[in-house]
């Protein structure tokens, strides 16, 4: 989401001239280290590289006394999808730090996740300085607004200048301070010129203890006053979608109404939620002895078909609730009518009735015992059957990988009365980018016990997320793989079907399931981190009830080629179940 920020970028601070003096790299990078400091920045990334060196002499020097935590990877994706996860986690701004050429291109994936997700990440890209680009030196391309729409502000900083006023503009925007702008992604390109080392009789300030740092965003519940009886019944839903957080719950409690919640909402909880709602809501279609006439949104709601025809219906009136600008759709692009208060938010959704709940309430409990019955009769663990267990045994945080993982907890997780996991999605973009990185940042910046549920072909795409340097700090990570070796969900999409035709012979399996034989204990071996194989769900519940201690894999084996005959039954199920519930 470019801003005319970038049409400005500062480059020097306000009284900077021509006349000047210009500062040495170490001295232009202390400076840098001190302002992204005091603005709130308490971990960054490292990647090594040379052009980088300054910024990270000076890192080392605050790390040294205390004032950051410094994380080192070598690989820069990595790099950056484990600063996305600790700015998640914190609620605080988090940066990368890398050297010029190939290694800012690797950071565009968490840049672009960042962007749609609204999280501030702060690019520190190390440059060449003017005089040698476009001259063929090594490692030099254009690095200049590389991001281009994916930040909220790019700044491109001369070598010898004071990069104070850039920096601080760049903080501002990272972190939403703009009016109309939400946080998100910026980039601060930072140009040395030699000497990049400090000279040999320097030396790291004695060495203290480092502050641990988390920082709380919102409260898992919260209440809202009671809702006024002048208001109008109606047979409204409250949907919540990703990043949605305890107010839609809230909202859905005071006025009565079933509450149909995603798992990344962190909304999925309390007397008024829903479980398998996405499998009922064609039963409270047009057609129905009760349809649902209007729809009152909060978050993004990203997961699955059903809610999407549900806020296509013509019929359906659909409201969003936004306190706040978001950075996941531009104004005019959706039709729910967006607002900005709870009080306009209360009129628009009216009040439920009894009977209206407990319809819902009702059919959700049968939906949920089909549901069940279905997956008890399977003799191994399965996707819905996984996401299940890991939901009801999660504790501290939760990260749901993209495809079918976080499908499978919106499926079959049973809601709970009261939250037990702060939940966390790479929703921005729904990539299987970085899973593992993310993981990580999440654990480390969270300071306490993680979980992550992902399927194997997104394990193995960051399988080098797993890779920690000597001396590196180790999260408190378990990581729970769903190995069917290969891609599940498009077996679940229409590539289902063209692959049953047969007309295309094994083109489907080769180039949508892409099958694989990886060894995920040899891969845990190489890297150092503890693994198990699980292949039932009484294996894999007491695996998730032993408590976590550094990093360590739990490998659950199934079969996916039977999948879309076991989400056909669920369905068939579910529909006899709830048929005489919704009886008039």
């Amino acid at each position: 989401m470019v801003t005319s920020l970038n049409d400005s970028a500062p480059d020097a601070s306000p009284g900077a001239t021509d006349t000047a003096p210009e500062l040495s790299a170490l001295a232009a990078a202390r400076i840098a280290v001190g302002i992204l400091l005091d603005g709130g920045v308490r971990h960054v990334v490292v990647s090594p590289g040379s052009r980088s060196a300054p910024m990270a002499y000076a890192l080392a020097e605050a790390s040294a006394a205390g004032r950051v935590e410094l994380l080192v990877r070598i690989d820069e994706r990595a790099a950056g999808f484990t600063a996305l996860g600790l700015a998640l986690s914190t609620g605080s701004p988090a940066a990368v730090l890398t050297t010029s050429g190939t290694a800012v291109g690797n950071l565009l994936p968490a840049v672009m996740e960042a962007n749609h997700a609204a999280v501030p990440l702060i690019v520190l890209s190390a440059d060449r300085p003017d005089e040698l680009r476009g001259t063929g030196a090594n490692q030099t391309t254009v690095q200049p607004d590389l991001f281009g729409e994916q930040v909220r502000f790019a700044a491109d900083v001369p070598a010898g200048s004071d990069p104070e006023r850039a920096i601080q503009t760049g903080l501002s925007a990272a972190t939403g301070a703009f009016a109309e702008i939400p946080p998100g992604p910026v980039q601060l390109n930072l140009a040395f010129r030699d000497p990049l080392v400090p000279s040999p009789d320097e030396g790291l300030p004695t060495a203290v203890e480092r502050q641990r740092y988390r920082i709380g965003t919102e409260p898992l519940v919260m209440n809202l006053p009671p809702v006024a009886e002048e208001l109008p019944e109606r047979r409204s839903v409250v949907l919540a979608g990703h990043d949605a957080g305890p107010v839609a719950e809230a909202f859905a409690r005071a006025h009565n109404l079933p509450l149909l919640a995603e798992p990344s909402s962190n909304s999925r909880f309390g007397p008024n939620a829903v479980g398998p709602y996405r499998l009922l809501l064609e039963h409270f279609g047009p057609d129905s002895t009760q349809p649902i006439e209007r729809v009152v949104l909060f978050g993004r709601p990203t997961l699955s078909r059903p809610v999407a025809a549900l806020l296509a219906r013509p019929e359906v009136q659909s409201a969003l609730y936004q306190p706040v600008p978001v950075a996941w759709y531009e104004p005019g692009r959706r039709t729910e009518l967006p607002l900005e208060n709870l009080s306009d938010l209360a009129d628009f959704a009216g009040r439920g009735t009894s009977a209206w709940l407990d319809t819902w309430l009702l059919a959700g409990s049968a939906a949920q015992h089909a549901l069940d019955g279905v997956l008890a009769a399977e003799a191994a663990a399965t996707g819905p059957s996984v996401g299940a267990l890991v939901w009801r045994h999660a504790r501290g945080q939760l990260l749901l990988g993209s495809s079918n993982g976080i499908r499978d907890v919106d499926l079959a997780g049973l809601p709970a009365p009261e939250p037990s996991a702060t939940v966390y999605a790479n929703r921005g973009l729904a990539g299987i980018d970085g899973t593992i990185s993310t993981a990580t940042g999440i654990a480390l910046g969270g300071r306490q016990e993680t979980t992550v549920l992902l399927g194997d072909v997104t394990f193995l795409h960051d399988a080098g997320g797993l890779l920690l340097g000597a001396g590196e700090e180790q999260p408190d990570l378990r990581m729970v793989v769903l190995n069917d070796a290969g891609g599940a969900i498009f077996g679940l999409l229409e590539h289902g079907a063209v692959e049953e035709g047969g007309k295309y012979g094994d083109a489907v399996e080769r180039l949508f399931g892409t099958p694989h034989s990886v060894d995920i204990a040899a891969l845990a071996a190489a890297y150092g981190v503890g693994h198990s194989v699980v292949g039932t769900t009484a294996g894999l519940a007491e695996a998730l009830a032993r408590p976590v201690s550094g990093r360590t894999i739990v490998e659950v084996r199934t079969d996916r080629h039977s999948l879309g005959q076991l989400h056909a039954r669920i369905k068939d199920a579910v529909a006899a179940a709830v048929v005489g519930v919704l009886v008039p």
